[in-house]
């Protein structure tokens, strides 16, 4: 018997809904569908119900409990400290220990570590890396080539994934304490420019960063995130992820960096939580530059103008149509090559620090003065990332991974930092 179904499409035309909010719902779980031929569709049963839910004001009530909860959970803010969810915030001036800094005894682990920008950034403070984690296959193989210390690739919400975890850092620890466990969490649902459904399950994952941490035990968690989470609820869901570290022993301090200040060519702005449970007071990296100081884009990849094609140093220019070409041209500095992207398709200015580098579905940065878009070399030195760092995979996959990643020198200017707070390098 035929059963009647309908398009994402469809469903938006017969609720009078945009297609982002008709996804949104996809997202949430409120709206069920099926994959047939790998597209989504909503049968007419699930259809019906979906549209009872939503006269009948359902969702309204379901967000505004979720609301509720968060408010019951999260320490009340007070005049002072609605800018950093309660917290203030401590800067550790670490311009003396950047150039050279000696190696540390402390280690880290990494989770939703993608091919690994802090890890790497961790790794040029001094730190010690004990295990990355990651589902990304390709992210697996650049991540084993660019470090000696073991990845477990796999989806940390299964029990033997987090077994495998547990036991290859204890083994690689070996009696050894373990001072670190950072965390980029999973923010697809935290985006400025993505989900912001606010019980979108995507956004429940840092509570298995919670989870290791408890089993664990580090002196310190490293948290970093998009800023947009920063707005969430009013700040409330940052004043969550803060209220429920305390609750397993960990004061936090949380505010928003800049990769530029740390001389990254790029003005990406993270979100960083920084927390131990030693009573120590947490720092953050006082910035190192000024804006007139910042490292421009053309001072990073201008050297790669002339470079060969170079598929095993991830510079293989993209060749585009001549008429796509020329509209890459012609594409005004921190304009972007379509209208209605903010951010895809966006070409860098060259007199100053990059936009921010990501891959987004096909849509990747253009080059300022050529007629084709960065190669993932030209965006990896934007990032941050040394030459010798390679990236695995075919192009497509290097990009993601690139794009995704933290810069590294924003990692290293947070791990000078964290060294600072534990007494790992002199305070006078």
């Amino acid at each position: 018997m035929y059963n009647e179904t309908y398009s994402i499409s469809q469903v938006a035309q017969m609720t009078g809904m945009t297609l982002k909010v008709v996804r949104r719902f996809v997202a949430s779980g409120e709206l069920k569908t099926t994959k047939i031929n790998n597209c989504y569709a909503v049968s007419k049963e699930d259809f019906d119900s979906f549209k009872e839910y939503i006269e009948n004001g359902a969702h309204e009530k379901r967000v505004q409990e979720v609301a509720d909860s968060f408010k019951q959970s999260s320490p009340a803010a007070s005049s002072d400290d609605t800018e950093n969810g309660g917290s203030s915030v401590n800067w550790a001036d670490i311009q003396r220990f950047w150039d050279h800094p000696n190696k540390s005894k402390m280690t880290y682990v990494d989770l939703f570590c993608g091919a690994g920008g802090l890890s790497k950034g961790l790794e040029m403070s001094g730190l010690e890396g004990v295990c990355g984690l990651d589902w990304f296959n390709e992210a697996c193989m650049t991540y084993n080539r660019n470090f000696s210390h073991p990845f477990v690739n796999g989806d940390i919400k299964t029990p033997e994934n987090k077994k495998l975890f547990y036991d290859t850092v204890r083994n690689q620890l070996n009696g050894r304490h373990l001072d670190i466990v950072a965390g980029g969490f999973p923010c697809q649902g935290f985006s400025m420019a993505g989900n912001r459904i606010v019980d979108d399950p995507r956004n429940s994952l840092y509570k298995e960063l919670i989870e290791i941490v408890k089993e664990l035990q580090p002196d310190f968690v490293l948290c970093e995130n998009v800023k947009g989470l920063r707005t969430m609820l009013g700040g409330l869901v940052e004043k969550k992820i803060i209220a429920d570290f305390k609750e397993i022993g960990y004061e936090m301090n949380v505010t928003t960096l800049c990769a530029a200040d740390y001389y990254t060519p790029q003005k990406r702005e993270r979100v960083i939580f920084i927390g131990n449970r030693k009573g120590l007071t947490n720092y953050h990296p006082k910035p190192m530059l000024l804006p007139q100081d910042y490292v421009t884009t053309g001072q990073a990849i201008g050297d790669l103008i002339d470079h060969p094609v170079d598929p095993g140093f991830n510079h293989v220019p993209t060749v585009h149509r001549e008429d796509m070409a020329k509209r890459i041209l012609e594409t005004p500095e921190g304009a972007s090559l379509y209208k209605g992207y903010s951010d895809a398709w966006k070409k860098c200015p060259w007199d100053a620090p990059s936009c921010t580098i990501k891959e987004n579905h096909g849509g990747v940065n253009l080059h300022p003065k050529l007629p084709r878009v960065l190669t993932a070399r030209e965006m990896a030195r934007l990032q941050s990332f040394p030459d010798d760092f390679i990236f695995e995979g075919p192009k497509n996959k290097q990009l993601v991974q690139i794009g995704n990643a933290v810069p590294p020198l924003l990692g290293k200017a947070i791990g000078l930092a964290i060294r600072y707070s534990n007494g790992d390098l002199p305070k006078d």
